[in-house]
């Protein structure tokens, strides 16, 4: 794999300040924040009222806890565009979520916004390694979903060339890649394994084309997965964030110097970690759940906005803005399995230990009377001899026994048994209704 360590001269003014220097920034972008959509957001008034709370009240970023949360109940109460604090004539552009769960959550941005996304989704794509003149093969979904624009407008303010292919046609996407030689693939690792895989089948060594970056989100993955992808690829696999209730990819970034974890750029983003259960701020450290407070956004400012992601929050390493270490999870993916917590990242991490099997599997849930049961559908690998496969289903059986404490049952199936996903993949599988 190629050094593609950023000089330090091509780094922004803040990503080489100091800590001190950097509160002092969020402590005046979330000052201004607060007001505004205290100001421009009747959702956001009322519920300072209620909470008796007033942006004056803002002293100190610890203050921030005195305010309260917002989660996409309230998006969704206020749909479509309750939650803008500009005037509908000023708006840029609508995205919005899939809404499988309910009505979509709907964003707005302003002019200055998408600017400052664009600038975000290039800091990020550099901190992975990018470089102008790199070709970007954007395989992210374009329309609504915010994947495939944040990554597009991004490259180009990098000064990348864009090859916008979009999700799907798995096929056309390995000739792209094998007669337009992108130097980076951006799209979720579930759907670039699908890729690998259709490498295989035409015959493509995957080390041996011209991809030298993956730049991967939309869905949590593991330490297990970046060294799957970058030994079979033989490229840096970096981390991405973000959610487009909060502005879309480019909120957080792994840095390609350190790989260790997701660094969030704090001059933008104020981050808490919260106790899911008690909403109690935790500190630095502990693991709990995300919230973020944005501290710039025009159309649609979002104050302490409850993300549903399970991480915790490190000192800041080639940056001075903090880390969020990989997600393990979501809280509303928590299998509770006979009184056990357990997270589909959790069954990757073992699958990927274990060389018979492939990292494609669902986690299925059912219910035999009153109870709650577990089935692990996984594929073998192509080159594992079959009775190989079923043996080392019955150790992952063992090893989630063993680790995670809780009995499931586990059903190897050939190659391509496991549905493919163009974009978030869908690890879970209820049918207990």
């Amino acid at each position: 794999m190629q050094d593609r360590t950023p000089r330090a001269e091509d780094l922004e003014p803040i990503e080489r300040a100091s800590v001190d220097e950097l509160r002092a920034v969020q402590l005046d972008r979330l000052r201004w924040s607060l007001r505004h959509a205290w100001a421009h957001v009747p959702a956001y008034r009322k519920m300072f009222d209620e909470f008796q709370t007033h942006p004056d009240d803002l002293h100190d970023l610890s203050d921030l806890a005195k305010f309260p949360v917002t989660d996409k109940a309230v998006l969704r109460a206020n749909y479509p565009f309750g939650m803008f604090a500009v005037p509908r004539e000023q708006i840029a552009r609508l995205h919005a979520s899939s809404g499988t769960t309910g009505r979509p959550t709907v964003v707005g941005y302003t002019q200055d916004d998408l600017r400052t996304w664009a600038r975000l989704m290039a800091r990020s794509i550099r901190a992975s390694g990018g470089r102008p003149g790199d070709r970007v093969h954007v395989a992210y979904g374009y329309g609504l979903f915010t994947g495939g624009l944040g990554a597009h407008y991004g490259a180009e303010e990098l000064g990348c060339t864009v090859i916008p292919v979009s999700g799907g046609m798995t096929e056309r996407q390995v000739m792209l890649i094998r007669d337009f030689e992108p130097d980076i693939i951006m799209v979720t690792p579930t759907y670039l394994l699908a890729i690998v895989d259709e490498m295989d089948k035409q015959g493509i060594d995957p080390r041996a084309t011209s991809l030298q970056v993956g730049i991967f989100g939309a869905e949590p993955w593991t330490d297990e997965l970046r060294t799957e992808i970058e030994t079979r690829l033989d490229m840096h696999a970096l981390d991405i964030y973000g959610l487009s209730e909060v502005m879309g990819p480019g909120v957080a970034n792994e840095c390609i110097e350190t790989k260790d974890g997701l660094t969030l750029w704090e001059d933008h983003f104020y981050p808490e970690i919260i106790d899911p259960l008690t909403g109690e701020v935790l500190p630095d450290g502990e693991t709990g759940e995300l919230v973020l407070t944005s501290l710039t956004k025009q159309a649609m400012p979002v104050v302490r906005y409850r993300t549903r992601d399970l991480t915790r929050l490190l000192p800041g390493t080639a940056r001075p803005m903090r880390r969020i270490a990989k997600i393990t999870g979501r809280t509303d993916d928590m299998i509770i399995l006979r009184g056990v917590n357990l997270f589909p990242t959790q069954i990757e991490e073992l699958i990927l230990r274990t060389p018979a099997l492939a990292p494609h599997f669902q986690c299925v849930l059912t219910r035999d009377g009153r109870m709650d049961a577990l089935r692990v559908l996984v594929e073998r690998r192509s080159a594992a001899d079959p009775a190989a496969a079923e043996s080392a289903g019955r150790d992952l059986a063992a090893a989630v026994k063993n680790t995670i404490g809780v009995t499931v049952a586990v059903e190897v199936i050939e190659p391509d048994g496991v549905e493919r996903s163009m974009g978030k993949m869908r690890r879970i599988v209820d049918q207990r209704r």
